[in-house]
């Protein structure tokens, strides 16, 4: 039973991580019928529909979404708005999901929405039927909550899973934005990338502008067709949205110096946008983000090209090709299906230096291993198979190698935890070398404490799982 009240931080945490909670459930354990909107609109009537009247840009995509939402929330921002932004899965702490101009609820103000979503969330528990909220609902409806109470001018809303059946797909957006398309969520979304195109094509809105970043065609097409049925007007990357991005240098220490960008949109063209984060898929991004920005102010809101300039010099976005660490340069990144690690394998060859490589790979259990490893391995001289620890859904170890063997003769190292991985890549890698841990938002989450935080020398026996010599593939 809910309690009446929770009077912590703790015990508010404690209210939501005992709920279904999709992102910890392994994927063949759910499926479509697990999600419905009709939930998601009663828990937000009991609450006096916070998401009404709020401007709102709505954002989803296989690979792109959540780096686009935050270039969006710092053009918004740059340009004097008071911006709310949503955003999952979170690194270290809950509140980090639903910020406003940067900054996360407070835990007293934790403890206040979730005692605001009480009493709807105990009527909800003892109406009759499958109408629990589940954790990604609640969730999503404290954040609605926490941006009305602050607020909020504009909100900036990236999915979850999918976008049809999606729990954010409730608000009433002023621009909706799909980034590139690929193959994720199969179980859930289908098979095919017109199946996946039309799930993510089910946040497009009567009228409502829709930005694609999709270049697929069979993706494209279905995007197209959902546009044409529903009026709404659709600007593409490519065709109605282009970026020419300068060719990236690198400095002295393999970290690759500043560029920038030009990007032309139906509305506007804009010379020399600054770009933070790494990879020529995050200028794709910054793109789609530009248009978002001319289509609102098109629509008659205040975005100059001023601020978007200053929006996109702000951007900080962990796990995004983060360098955490110098000699060797360390990178963590969420890369977790075929596209995304495409996108991170050409930005390190591109723009980051190095004398030897490092993989630190972990994954999730219902994920392309063998399709991730065949691409990666070939580019790294080292590999080390690792198990993040905070999520049940990790592919443990033994599978994780077991399905490497499936494919490949080569030798890999394997660490018990990420310290360990960390411990045994620091004692690998010379201060010209480069070490990688991608795979899962999770790993990458882990791997980024531990190496901000901990000492390399306190991880581990590095000879206890280890092959005699590094593998060369």
């Amino acid at each position: 039973m809910t309690r009446k009240s929770v009077d912590s931080y703790e015990q508010a945490l404690e209210v939501l991580f005992r709920r279904i909670n999709y992102e910890r459930v392994h994927g063949d354990r759910y499926s479509e019928r697990d999600f419905k909107l009709d939930r998601m609109r009663q828990l937000l009537s009991l609450l006096g529909n916070p998401q009404i009247g709020v401007p709102t840009v709505h954002i989803a995509g296989t690979k792109g979404k959540g780096s686009t939402a935050v270039l969006v929330a710092e053009i918004l921002r740059a340009a004097g708005y008071r911006v709310g932004l949503f955003t999952s899965p979170h690194i270290d702490a809950f509140e980090e999901r639903m910020q406003v101009n940067r900054l996360p609820p407070t835990q007293r103000e934790m403890v206040e929405l979730v005692n605001a979503i009480l009493p709807p969330l105990e009527e909800m528990d003892r109406s009759p039927g499958d109408v629990a909220p589940t954790y990604f609902e609640l969730a999503t409806a404290l954040a609605w909550l926490h941006f009305r109470r602050q607020q909020a001018d504009f909100v900036v809303l990236e999915t979850g899973l999918g976008g049809r059946l999606d729990a954010t797909n409730v608000c009433v957006p002023d621009v909706t934005v799909i980034t590139n398309i690929s193959r994720d969520h199969m179980h859930l979304l289908g098979g095919t990338l017109k199946q996946i195109a039309a799930e993510k094509a089910g946040i497009i809105k009567p009228k409502i502008p829709c930005i694609s970043g999709a270049t697929a065609p069979e993706a494209h097409a279905v995007i197209e067709r959902v546009c044409r049925q529903q009026q709404s007007p659709l600007y593409c990357f490519e065709r109605d949205i282009q970026v020419r991005s300068d060719v990236s240098s690198i400095s002295d220490s393999g970290v690759p110096a500043d560029r920038s960008i030009d990007v032309a949109t139906p509305f506007r063209a804009h010379q020399k946008l600054p770009i933070t984060l790494a990879g020529d898929h995050q200028s794709v991004n910054a793109a789609l983000a530009v248009a978002v920005a001319d289509t609102l102010t098109q629509s008659g809101r205040n975005v100059s090209a001023a601020a978007i300039n200053k929006g996109l010099s702000g951007v900080k976005w962990p796990l995004r090709m983060e360098v955490v660490k110098r000699q060797p340069t360390v990178i963590v990144d969420a890369a977790h299906n075929w596209a995304s690690m495409a996108a991170l394998l050409d930005a390190l060859d591109a723009g980051f230096a190095s004398e030897q490589k490092t993989l630190i790979f972990a994954t999730t259990q219902d994920k392309d291993v063998q399709g991730m490893l065949r691409l990666a391995a070939p580019r790294f001289n080292t590999l080390i198979f690792t198990q993040y620890l905070n999520n049940p859904r990790a592919l443990p170890i033994d599978e994780l190698l077991r399905r490497w063997q499936s494919i490949s003769l080569a030798p890999a190292h394997t660490a018990n935890d990420p310290a360990s991985a960390w411990g045994l890549a620091a004692h690998l890698s010379g201060p010209r070398d480069l070490v990688c841990a991608t795979g899962s938002f999770f790993i990458a989450a882990e791997m980024r404490e531990v190496i901000l935080d901990r000492r390399p020398e306190a991880a581990v026996d590095f000879g206890a799982s280890s092959p005699l010599q590094s593998p060369q593939v």
